[in-house]
C-alpha cells in the first residue's frame, strides 16, 4: 500500500467559487500547491480522493486553492477539516542535513550525555529556523531550535536525535 504524507489542512472555504483555505504543514508550500499538481484529500482514514490544483494564492497566513472540477462552495464545503496529502512518489530528494517533517516527528531525543529528553511531537516554522517541539513525560514541552549548536546528530533510520542543551533551553 502506498504511503501518503500531510501537506496541509483544509480549514475553511473562501468565497462561493470553490476556493478553500489551507494551513500548510509542508516545508515546500509553493511547490506542493502549484497549479497542475496532484493532491489527495483524506475524506476518511485510508479513503483518499485525487484532486488537481487549478489555482493557488496566498492570503494572510493561508494558502487559497481551487481544484479542477470543484467550481462552487457546495463542491468543497464538505472537506473542511480534512487533510491534504501527497503520495510517497511525490517526495523529492533532499540535500544533506535536510529532513522531511515525517522523518523527524516521533524521533526520540537524547542529550550528548545519553539522557532521554522525550519525543519530537511537532515542528514549528516561526522564521529563521525550525523549532522542534519535544514532548517530555511529566514536564512541559521543550522547544529546540534546529541549529548546528543544538542539534548534533539526526538518525532518521533509528528515529533518534542527539542534542547539546545550551544554557537557557530547559
Amino acid at each position: 500500500m502506498a504511503k501518503y504524507f500531510n501537506v496541509g489542512k483544509i480549514v475553511n472555504t473562501q468565497g462561493i467559487k470553490g476556493e478553500i483555505r489551507v494551513i500548510s504543514s509542508t516545508d515546500f508550500p509553493e511547490e506542493r500547491f502549484r497549479k497542475g499538481n496532484i493532491l489527495y484529500i483524506e475524506v476518511a482514514p485510508n479513503d483518499l480522493i485525487e484532486v488537481k490544483v487549478s489555482s493557488h494564492r496566498l492570503h494572510k497566513n493561508f494558502h487559497l486553492l481551487t481544484f479542477a472540477g470543484f467550481n462552487n462552495i457546495n463542491d468543497v464545503e464538505k472537506y473542511k477539516g480534512k487533510m491534504l496529502k501527497i503520495s510517497e512518489d511525490q517526495l523529492n530528494d533532499l540535500d544533506e542535513g535536510e529532513f522531511y517533517y515525517h522523518e523527524i516527528i516521533d524521533c526520540e531525543v537524547f542529550t550528548v550525555d545519553g539522557e532521554k529528553l522525550g519525543t519530537i511531537k511537532e515542528i514549528l516554522s516561526p522564521g529563521a529556523n525550525d523549532v522542534w517541539v519535544v514532548k517530555r513525560p511529566g514536564d512541559k514541552d521543550l522547544l529546540l531550535p534546529y541549529i548546528e549548536d543544538v542539534v548534533k546528530e539526526v538518525d532518521v533510520e533509528n528515529k533518534k536525535v542527539i542534542v547539546h542543551l545550551m544554557e537557557g533551553l530547559l
